[in-house]
């Protein structure tokens, strides 16, 4: 992976109670901590937390380095080192909770659909797939998290401005709000973010991801 890839990879922030806040940029994480208002938690696989300032980190990346690397690790090359962004880091001193909303936009309905359109299935890139009304604008549908759903444009063109059973369609799954941000459930699929899902699965909240 480039150092640029490293940098745009996701790390989760907690606040200073342990309770996670949202997702940035491995380029961000460091900023904060460089300027000391975060350190690094590390999750080892008996769940037991360690503390690390930017330093202490830089030191135990260092020897991490000496050892054969895991593939789901992202590393940061410097002028003379070599130091493993974190996957978790905790805000020194804030204590405010979370938002508990999700974002009704774009990404996040494609998130939530995981890019597949909701009537035949099968999956496509962002670029070939629309939004589209279950119930039309036209019959009084409303933009909403329950009315909106991926389409590819086969399936958009043939449903037109009908319902789907007036098509003959069906929807693979009931449009739904969903309780947490489904970019972060995205992430969690992924064995490099595993660490989250203790500070996820406990609680009741949503996160904004950040470019």
């Amino acid at each position: 992976m480039s150092v640029a890839s490293a940098l745009d990879s996701s790390v989760l922030v907690l606040n200073r109670l342990f309770m996670a806040v949202q997702v940035v940029s491995a380029r961000r994480a460091f900023a904060m901590l460089c300027k000391e208002i975060a350190e690094v938690i590390s999750v080892d696989d008996d769940d037991k937390y360690a503390h690390y300032n930017l330093q202490s980190w830089i030191e135990v990346s260092k020897l991490k380095a000496r050892y054969p690397r895991s593939e789901h690790d992202d590393w940061v090359r410097t002028v003379s080192f070599e130091v493993r962004v974190p996957r978790i880091i905790r805000l020194l001193f804030y204590d405010r909770l979370p938002e508990r909303t999700v974002k009704f936009n774009r990404r996040n309905i494609f998130a939530r659909d995981e890019n597949r359109c909701q009537y035949c299935g099968r999956k496509f890139p962002t670029s070939e797939l629309s939004l589209e009304h279950v119930v039309p604008r036209s019959r009084g549908g409303k933009s909403t998290w329950e009315n909106i759903v991926c389409a590819c444009a086969e399936c958009n063109r043939k449903k037109g401005g009908r319902l789907p059973e007036e098509a003959g369609m069906k929807l693979i799954r009931k449009p739904f709000k969903p309780r947490r941000s489904p970019v972060v459930n995205l992430k969690l699929k992924l064995q490099k973010y595993e660490s989250w899902k203790e500070f996820l699965d406990n609680a009741y909240w949503s996160v904004q991801l950040e470019e």
